[in-house]
C-alpha cells in the first residue's frame, strides 16, 4: 500500500495493526536476509577463486577455504536467526492444530518463550567464548578466533528479539508478517 506525503513524494505505509517494535523486528530480518545474500555472493567468489587458484593455476589461496567456512557460518546464523521470525523453523506446533484454541495458544507461548531463552543462552555463551579465544588468531586469514563466535553470538540476540516479536504478537492477538513482505 502506497501512500503520498504532503510534498508529493510516495512512500510505502505501513499497515495499520503494525507497532513500532514490529516494524523495527521486519527491518531487522529483511537487513540480515540482504546480509546474508551479499555473504553468500562472497561465497561463491572465494570459492570460485579457490578452485581456479587450484585447479588453472595450481596455486591455492590459503584464505580461501578458511574464509568461506566463516562465510557459510555468517550466512547460516543469520538465516537460522530469521527462520525463527518467519516461522520457518521446525515446526514444533505441528500438532497443535488439532488441539483446542486455549490448549494451542498456551503451548504456542511456551515454545515462544523456550525459543527466547535458548536465543538467550546461545547469545551469552557465544560471547564468552568470542571473549576467550579474542586473543588466538586464525594463521590462514589473520584474524581473531572471536570471528567463529560472533556470529552465533548475534544469532542468539536476533532468535532472542524475534521470539519476543512472536510473544508480543500473540498477546495481542495478531500474527507476525514473513520478512519478506
Amino acid at each position: 500500500m502506497t501512500t503520498q506525503a504532503a510534498d508529493g513524494a510516495e512512500f510505502i505505509a505501513a499497515p495499520s495493526g503494525t507497532h513500532l517494535y514490529t516494524r523495527f523486528c521486519a527491518a531487522l530480518a529483511r537487513f540480515c536476509l540482504r546480509l546474508g545474500v551479499a555473504g553468500m555472493c562472497l561465497l561463491i567468489v572465494a570459492v570460485l577463486y579457490q578452485v581456479v587458484g587450484r585447479y588453472i593455476f595450481n596455486d591455492t589461496p590459503t584464505w580461501a577455504e578458511s574464509g568461506a567456512v566463516l562465510l557459510v557460518l555468517y550466512v547460516t546464523m543469520l538465516g537460522m536467526a530469521v527462520g525463527v521470525r518467519d516461522a520457518g523453523h521446525i515446526g514444533l506446533e505441528s500438532f497443535l492444530v488439532l488441539a483446542p484454541e486455549k490448549v494451542r495458544l498456551v503451548m504456542e507461548r511456551l515454545i515462544h518463550v523456550l525459543v527466547f531463552v535458548f536465543g538467550g543462552v546461545m547469545a551469552w555463551q557465544c560471547g564468552v567464548l568470542a571473549h576467550s579465544v579474542w586473543s588466538y588468531n586464525i594463521p590462514t586469514l589473520g584474524i581473531s578466533e572471536a570471528f567463529k563466535y560472533i556470529p552465533p553470538a548475534i544469532a542468539g540476540v536476533l532468535v532472542a528479539l524475534f521470539s519476543l516479536e512472536h510473544l508480543i504478537a500473540l498477546a495481542r492477538g495478531e500474527e507476525v508478517e514473513p520478512s519478506w513482505h
